[in-house]
């Protein structure tokens, strides 16, 4: 995953911070500890002042000191540690002090990116993913065939494989989905599942009714005192790694919402941007709605998913009231 700018800046605050208070606790149990451990002080002075006096020696070419100013600096370091030890305080008291030893709080090993900044990425994530709790709670273990049967269970079964698929296939085999169909049949449920599986593996996603996706449009277009506010979510739209559309035709539909649902699948597709729709149309509905361009579109860049049947929510309702 490539960070937004944005999202490193954020990144790059929460090191920072940590940086700082972690250096400022190391510097609180310095002072405490030369203030109130006898002699401490003088021993970190004199270890100091060795080397220095090493580094002197080793710049005038006399090599020969290091072995005695090895032996100087241990037995500094070991009373220190005893004055540690009597105060009922650890020997790495006055160690640098760090959220994750790993990497030091840089975020990085190597070169390559920690544990801990990689936890961080997905967190923000999922936070900006716009269905943060719901995501957290599904997977594709939660999706089941039992409700469906005869042709309903072919379609199915298709979906399913087709968004297992996108999944496994999502970095080298660009991809759109429109999954359609029956109101309760699972669509949100296996868009949701999809999304939480690439954010898994740290890609961009983000998820809209279409209802707030074009209110987003629109006032970012007309309320020009909230566009600044409103710039960086409109562009993550158009740079997100998935962006998931649900519930297409349950927004208002009218010239604007039309052309604006265009710019964003076309702009989208051309720049290799993957994009799922769920809605209950029909695909001869969706072409009656939104016009034979964006059908024209759709066809040509998506896999169309039917899922059809009866409503999954209710049936999973009535039968844990039924347990």
């Amino acid at each position: 995953m490539a960070f937004t700018n944005i999202q490193f800046e954020s990144i790059k605050r929460v090191y920072d911070e940590r940086r700082m208070l972690n250096q400022a606790e190391s510097d609180r149990r310095r002072v405490y500890v030369e203030e109130n451990i006898p002699g401490f002080k003088e021993l970190s002075d004199k270890m100091v002042s060795l080397s220095m006096e090493h580094a002197k020696q080793l710049l005038a070419g006399n090599v020969s000191s290091s072995d005695e100013y090895k032996k100087e600096f241990s037995e500094l370091s070991d009373k220190k540690k005893e004055l540690l030890k009597n105060a009922s305080l650890p020997e790495d008291y006055l160690s640098p002090i760090y959220t994750c030893k790993d990497c030091m709080d840089t975020g990085y090993i190597d070169g390559q990116r920690c544990h801990c900044l990689k936890k961080m990425a997905v967190s923000m994530l999922y936070n900006n993913s716009n269905i943060n709790d719901y995501l957290k709670s599904v997977d594709f273990s939660m999706v089941s065939d039992k409700y469906y049967t005869g042709d309903e269970l072919t379609s199915f079964k298709d979906t399913y494989n087709n968004a297992v698929n996108f999944v496994k296939n999502f970095d080298n085999d660009f991809k759109n989905l429109v999954i359609y169909g029956t109101v309760g049949s699972g669509k949100s449920l296996i868009s949701a599942c999809i999304a939480r599986s690439l954010i898994e593996k740290e890609h961009t996603v983000l998820y809209f009714s279409a209802s707030a996706l074009m209110d987003l449009f629109s006032r970012y277009s007309f309320d020009y005192k909230k566009r600044e506010d409103l710039y960086s979510s409109h562009s993550d739209i158009f740079e997100s790694d998935l962006l998931i559309i649900d519930d297409l035709g349950t927004e208002q539909v009218n010239s604007f919402t039309i052309s604006t649902l265009f710019t964003c699948l076309n702009e989208r597709f051309l720049n290799k941007r993957s994009t799922i729709i769920s809605t209950n149309l029909s695909p001869k509905a969706i072409a009656e709605t939104y016009t034979e361009r964006i059908y024209s579109r759709l066809v040509g860049g998506y896999t169309f998913c039917k899922l059809y049947g009866p409503d999954i929510r209710f049936k999973t309702k009535f039968d844990r009231s039924n347990a």
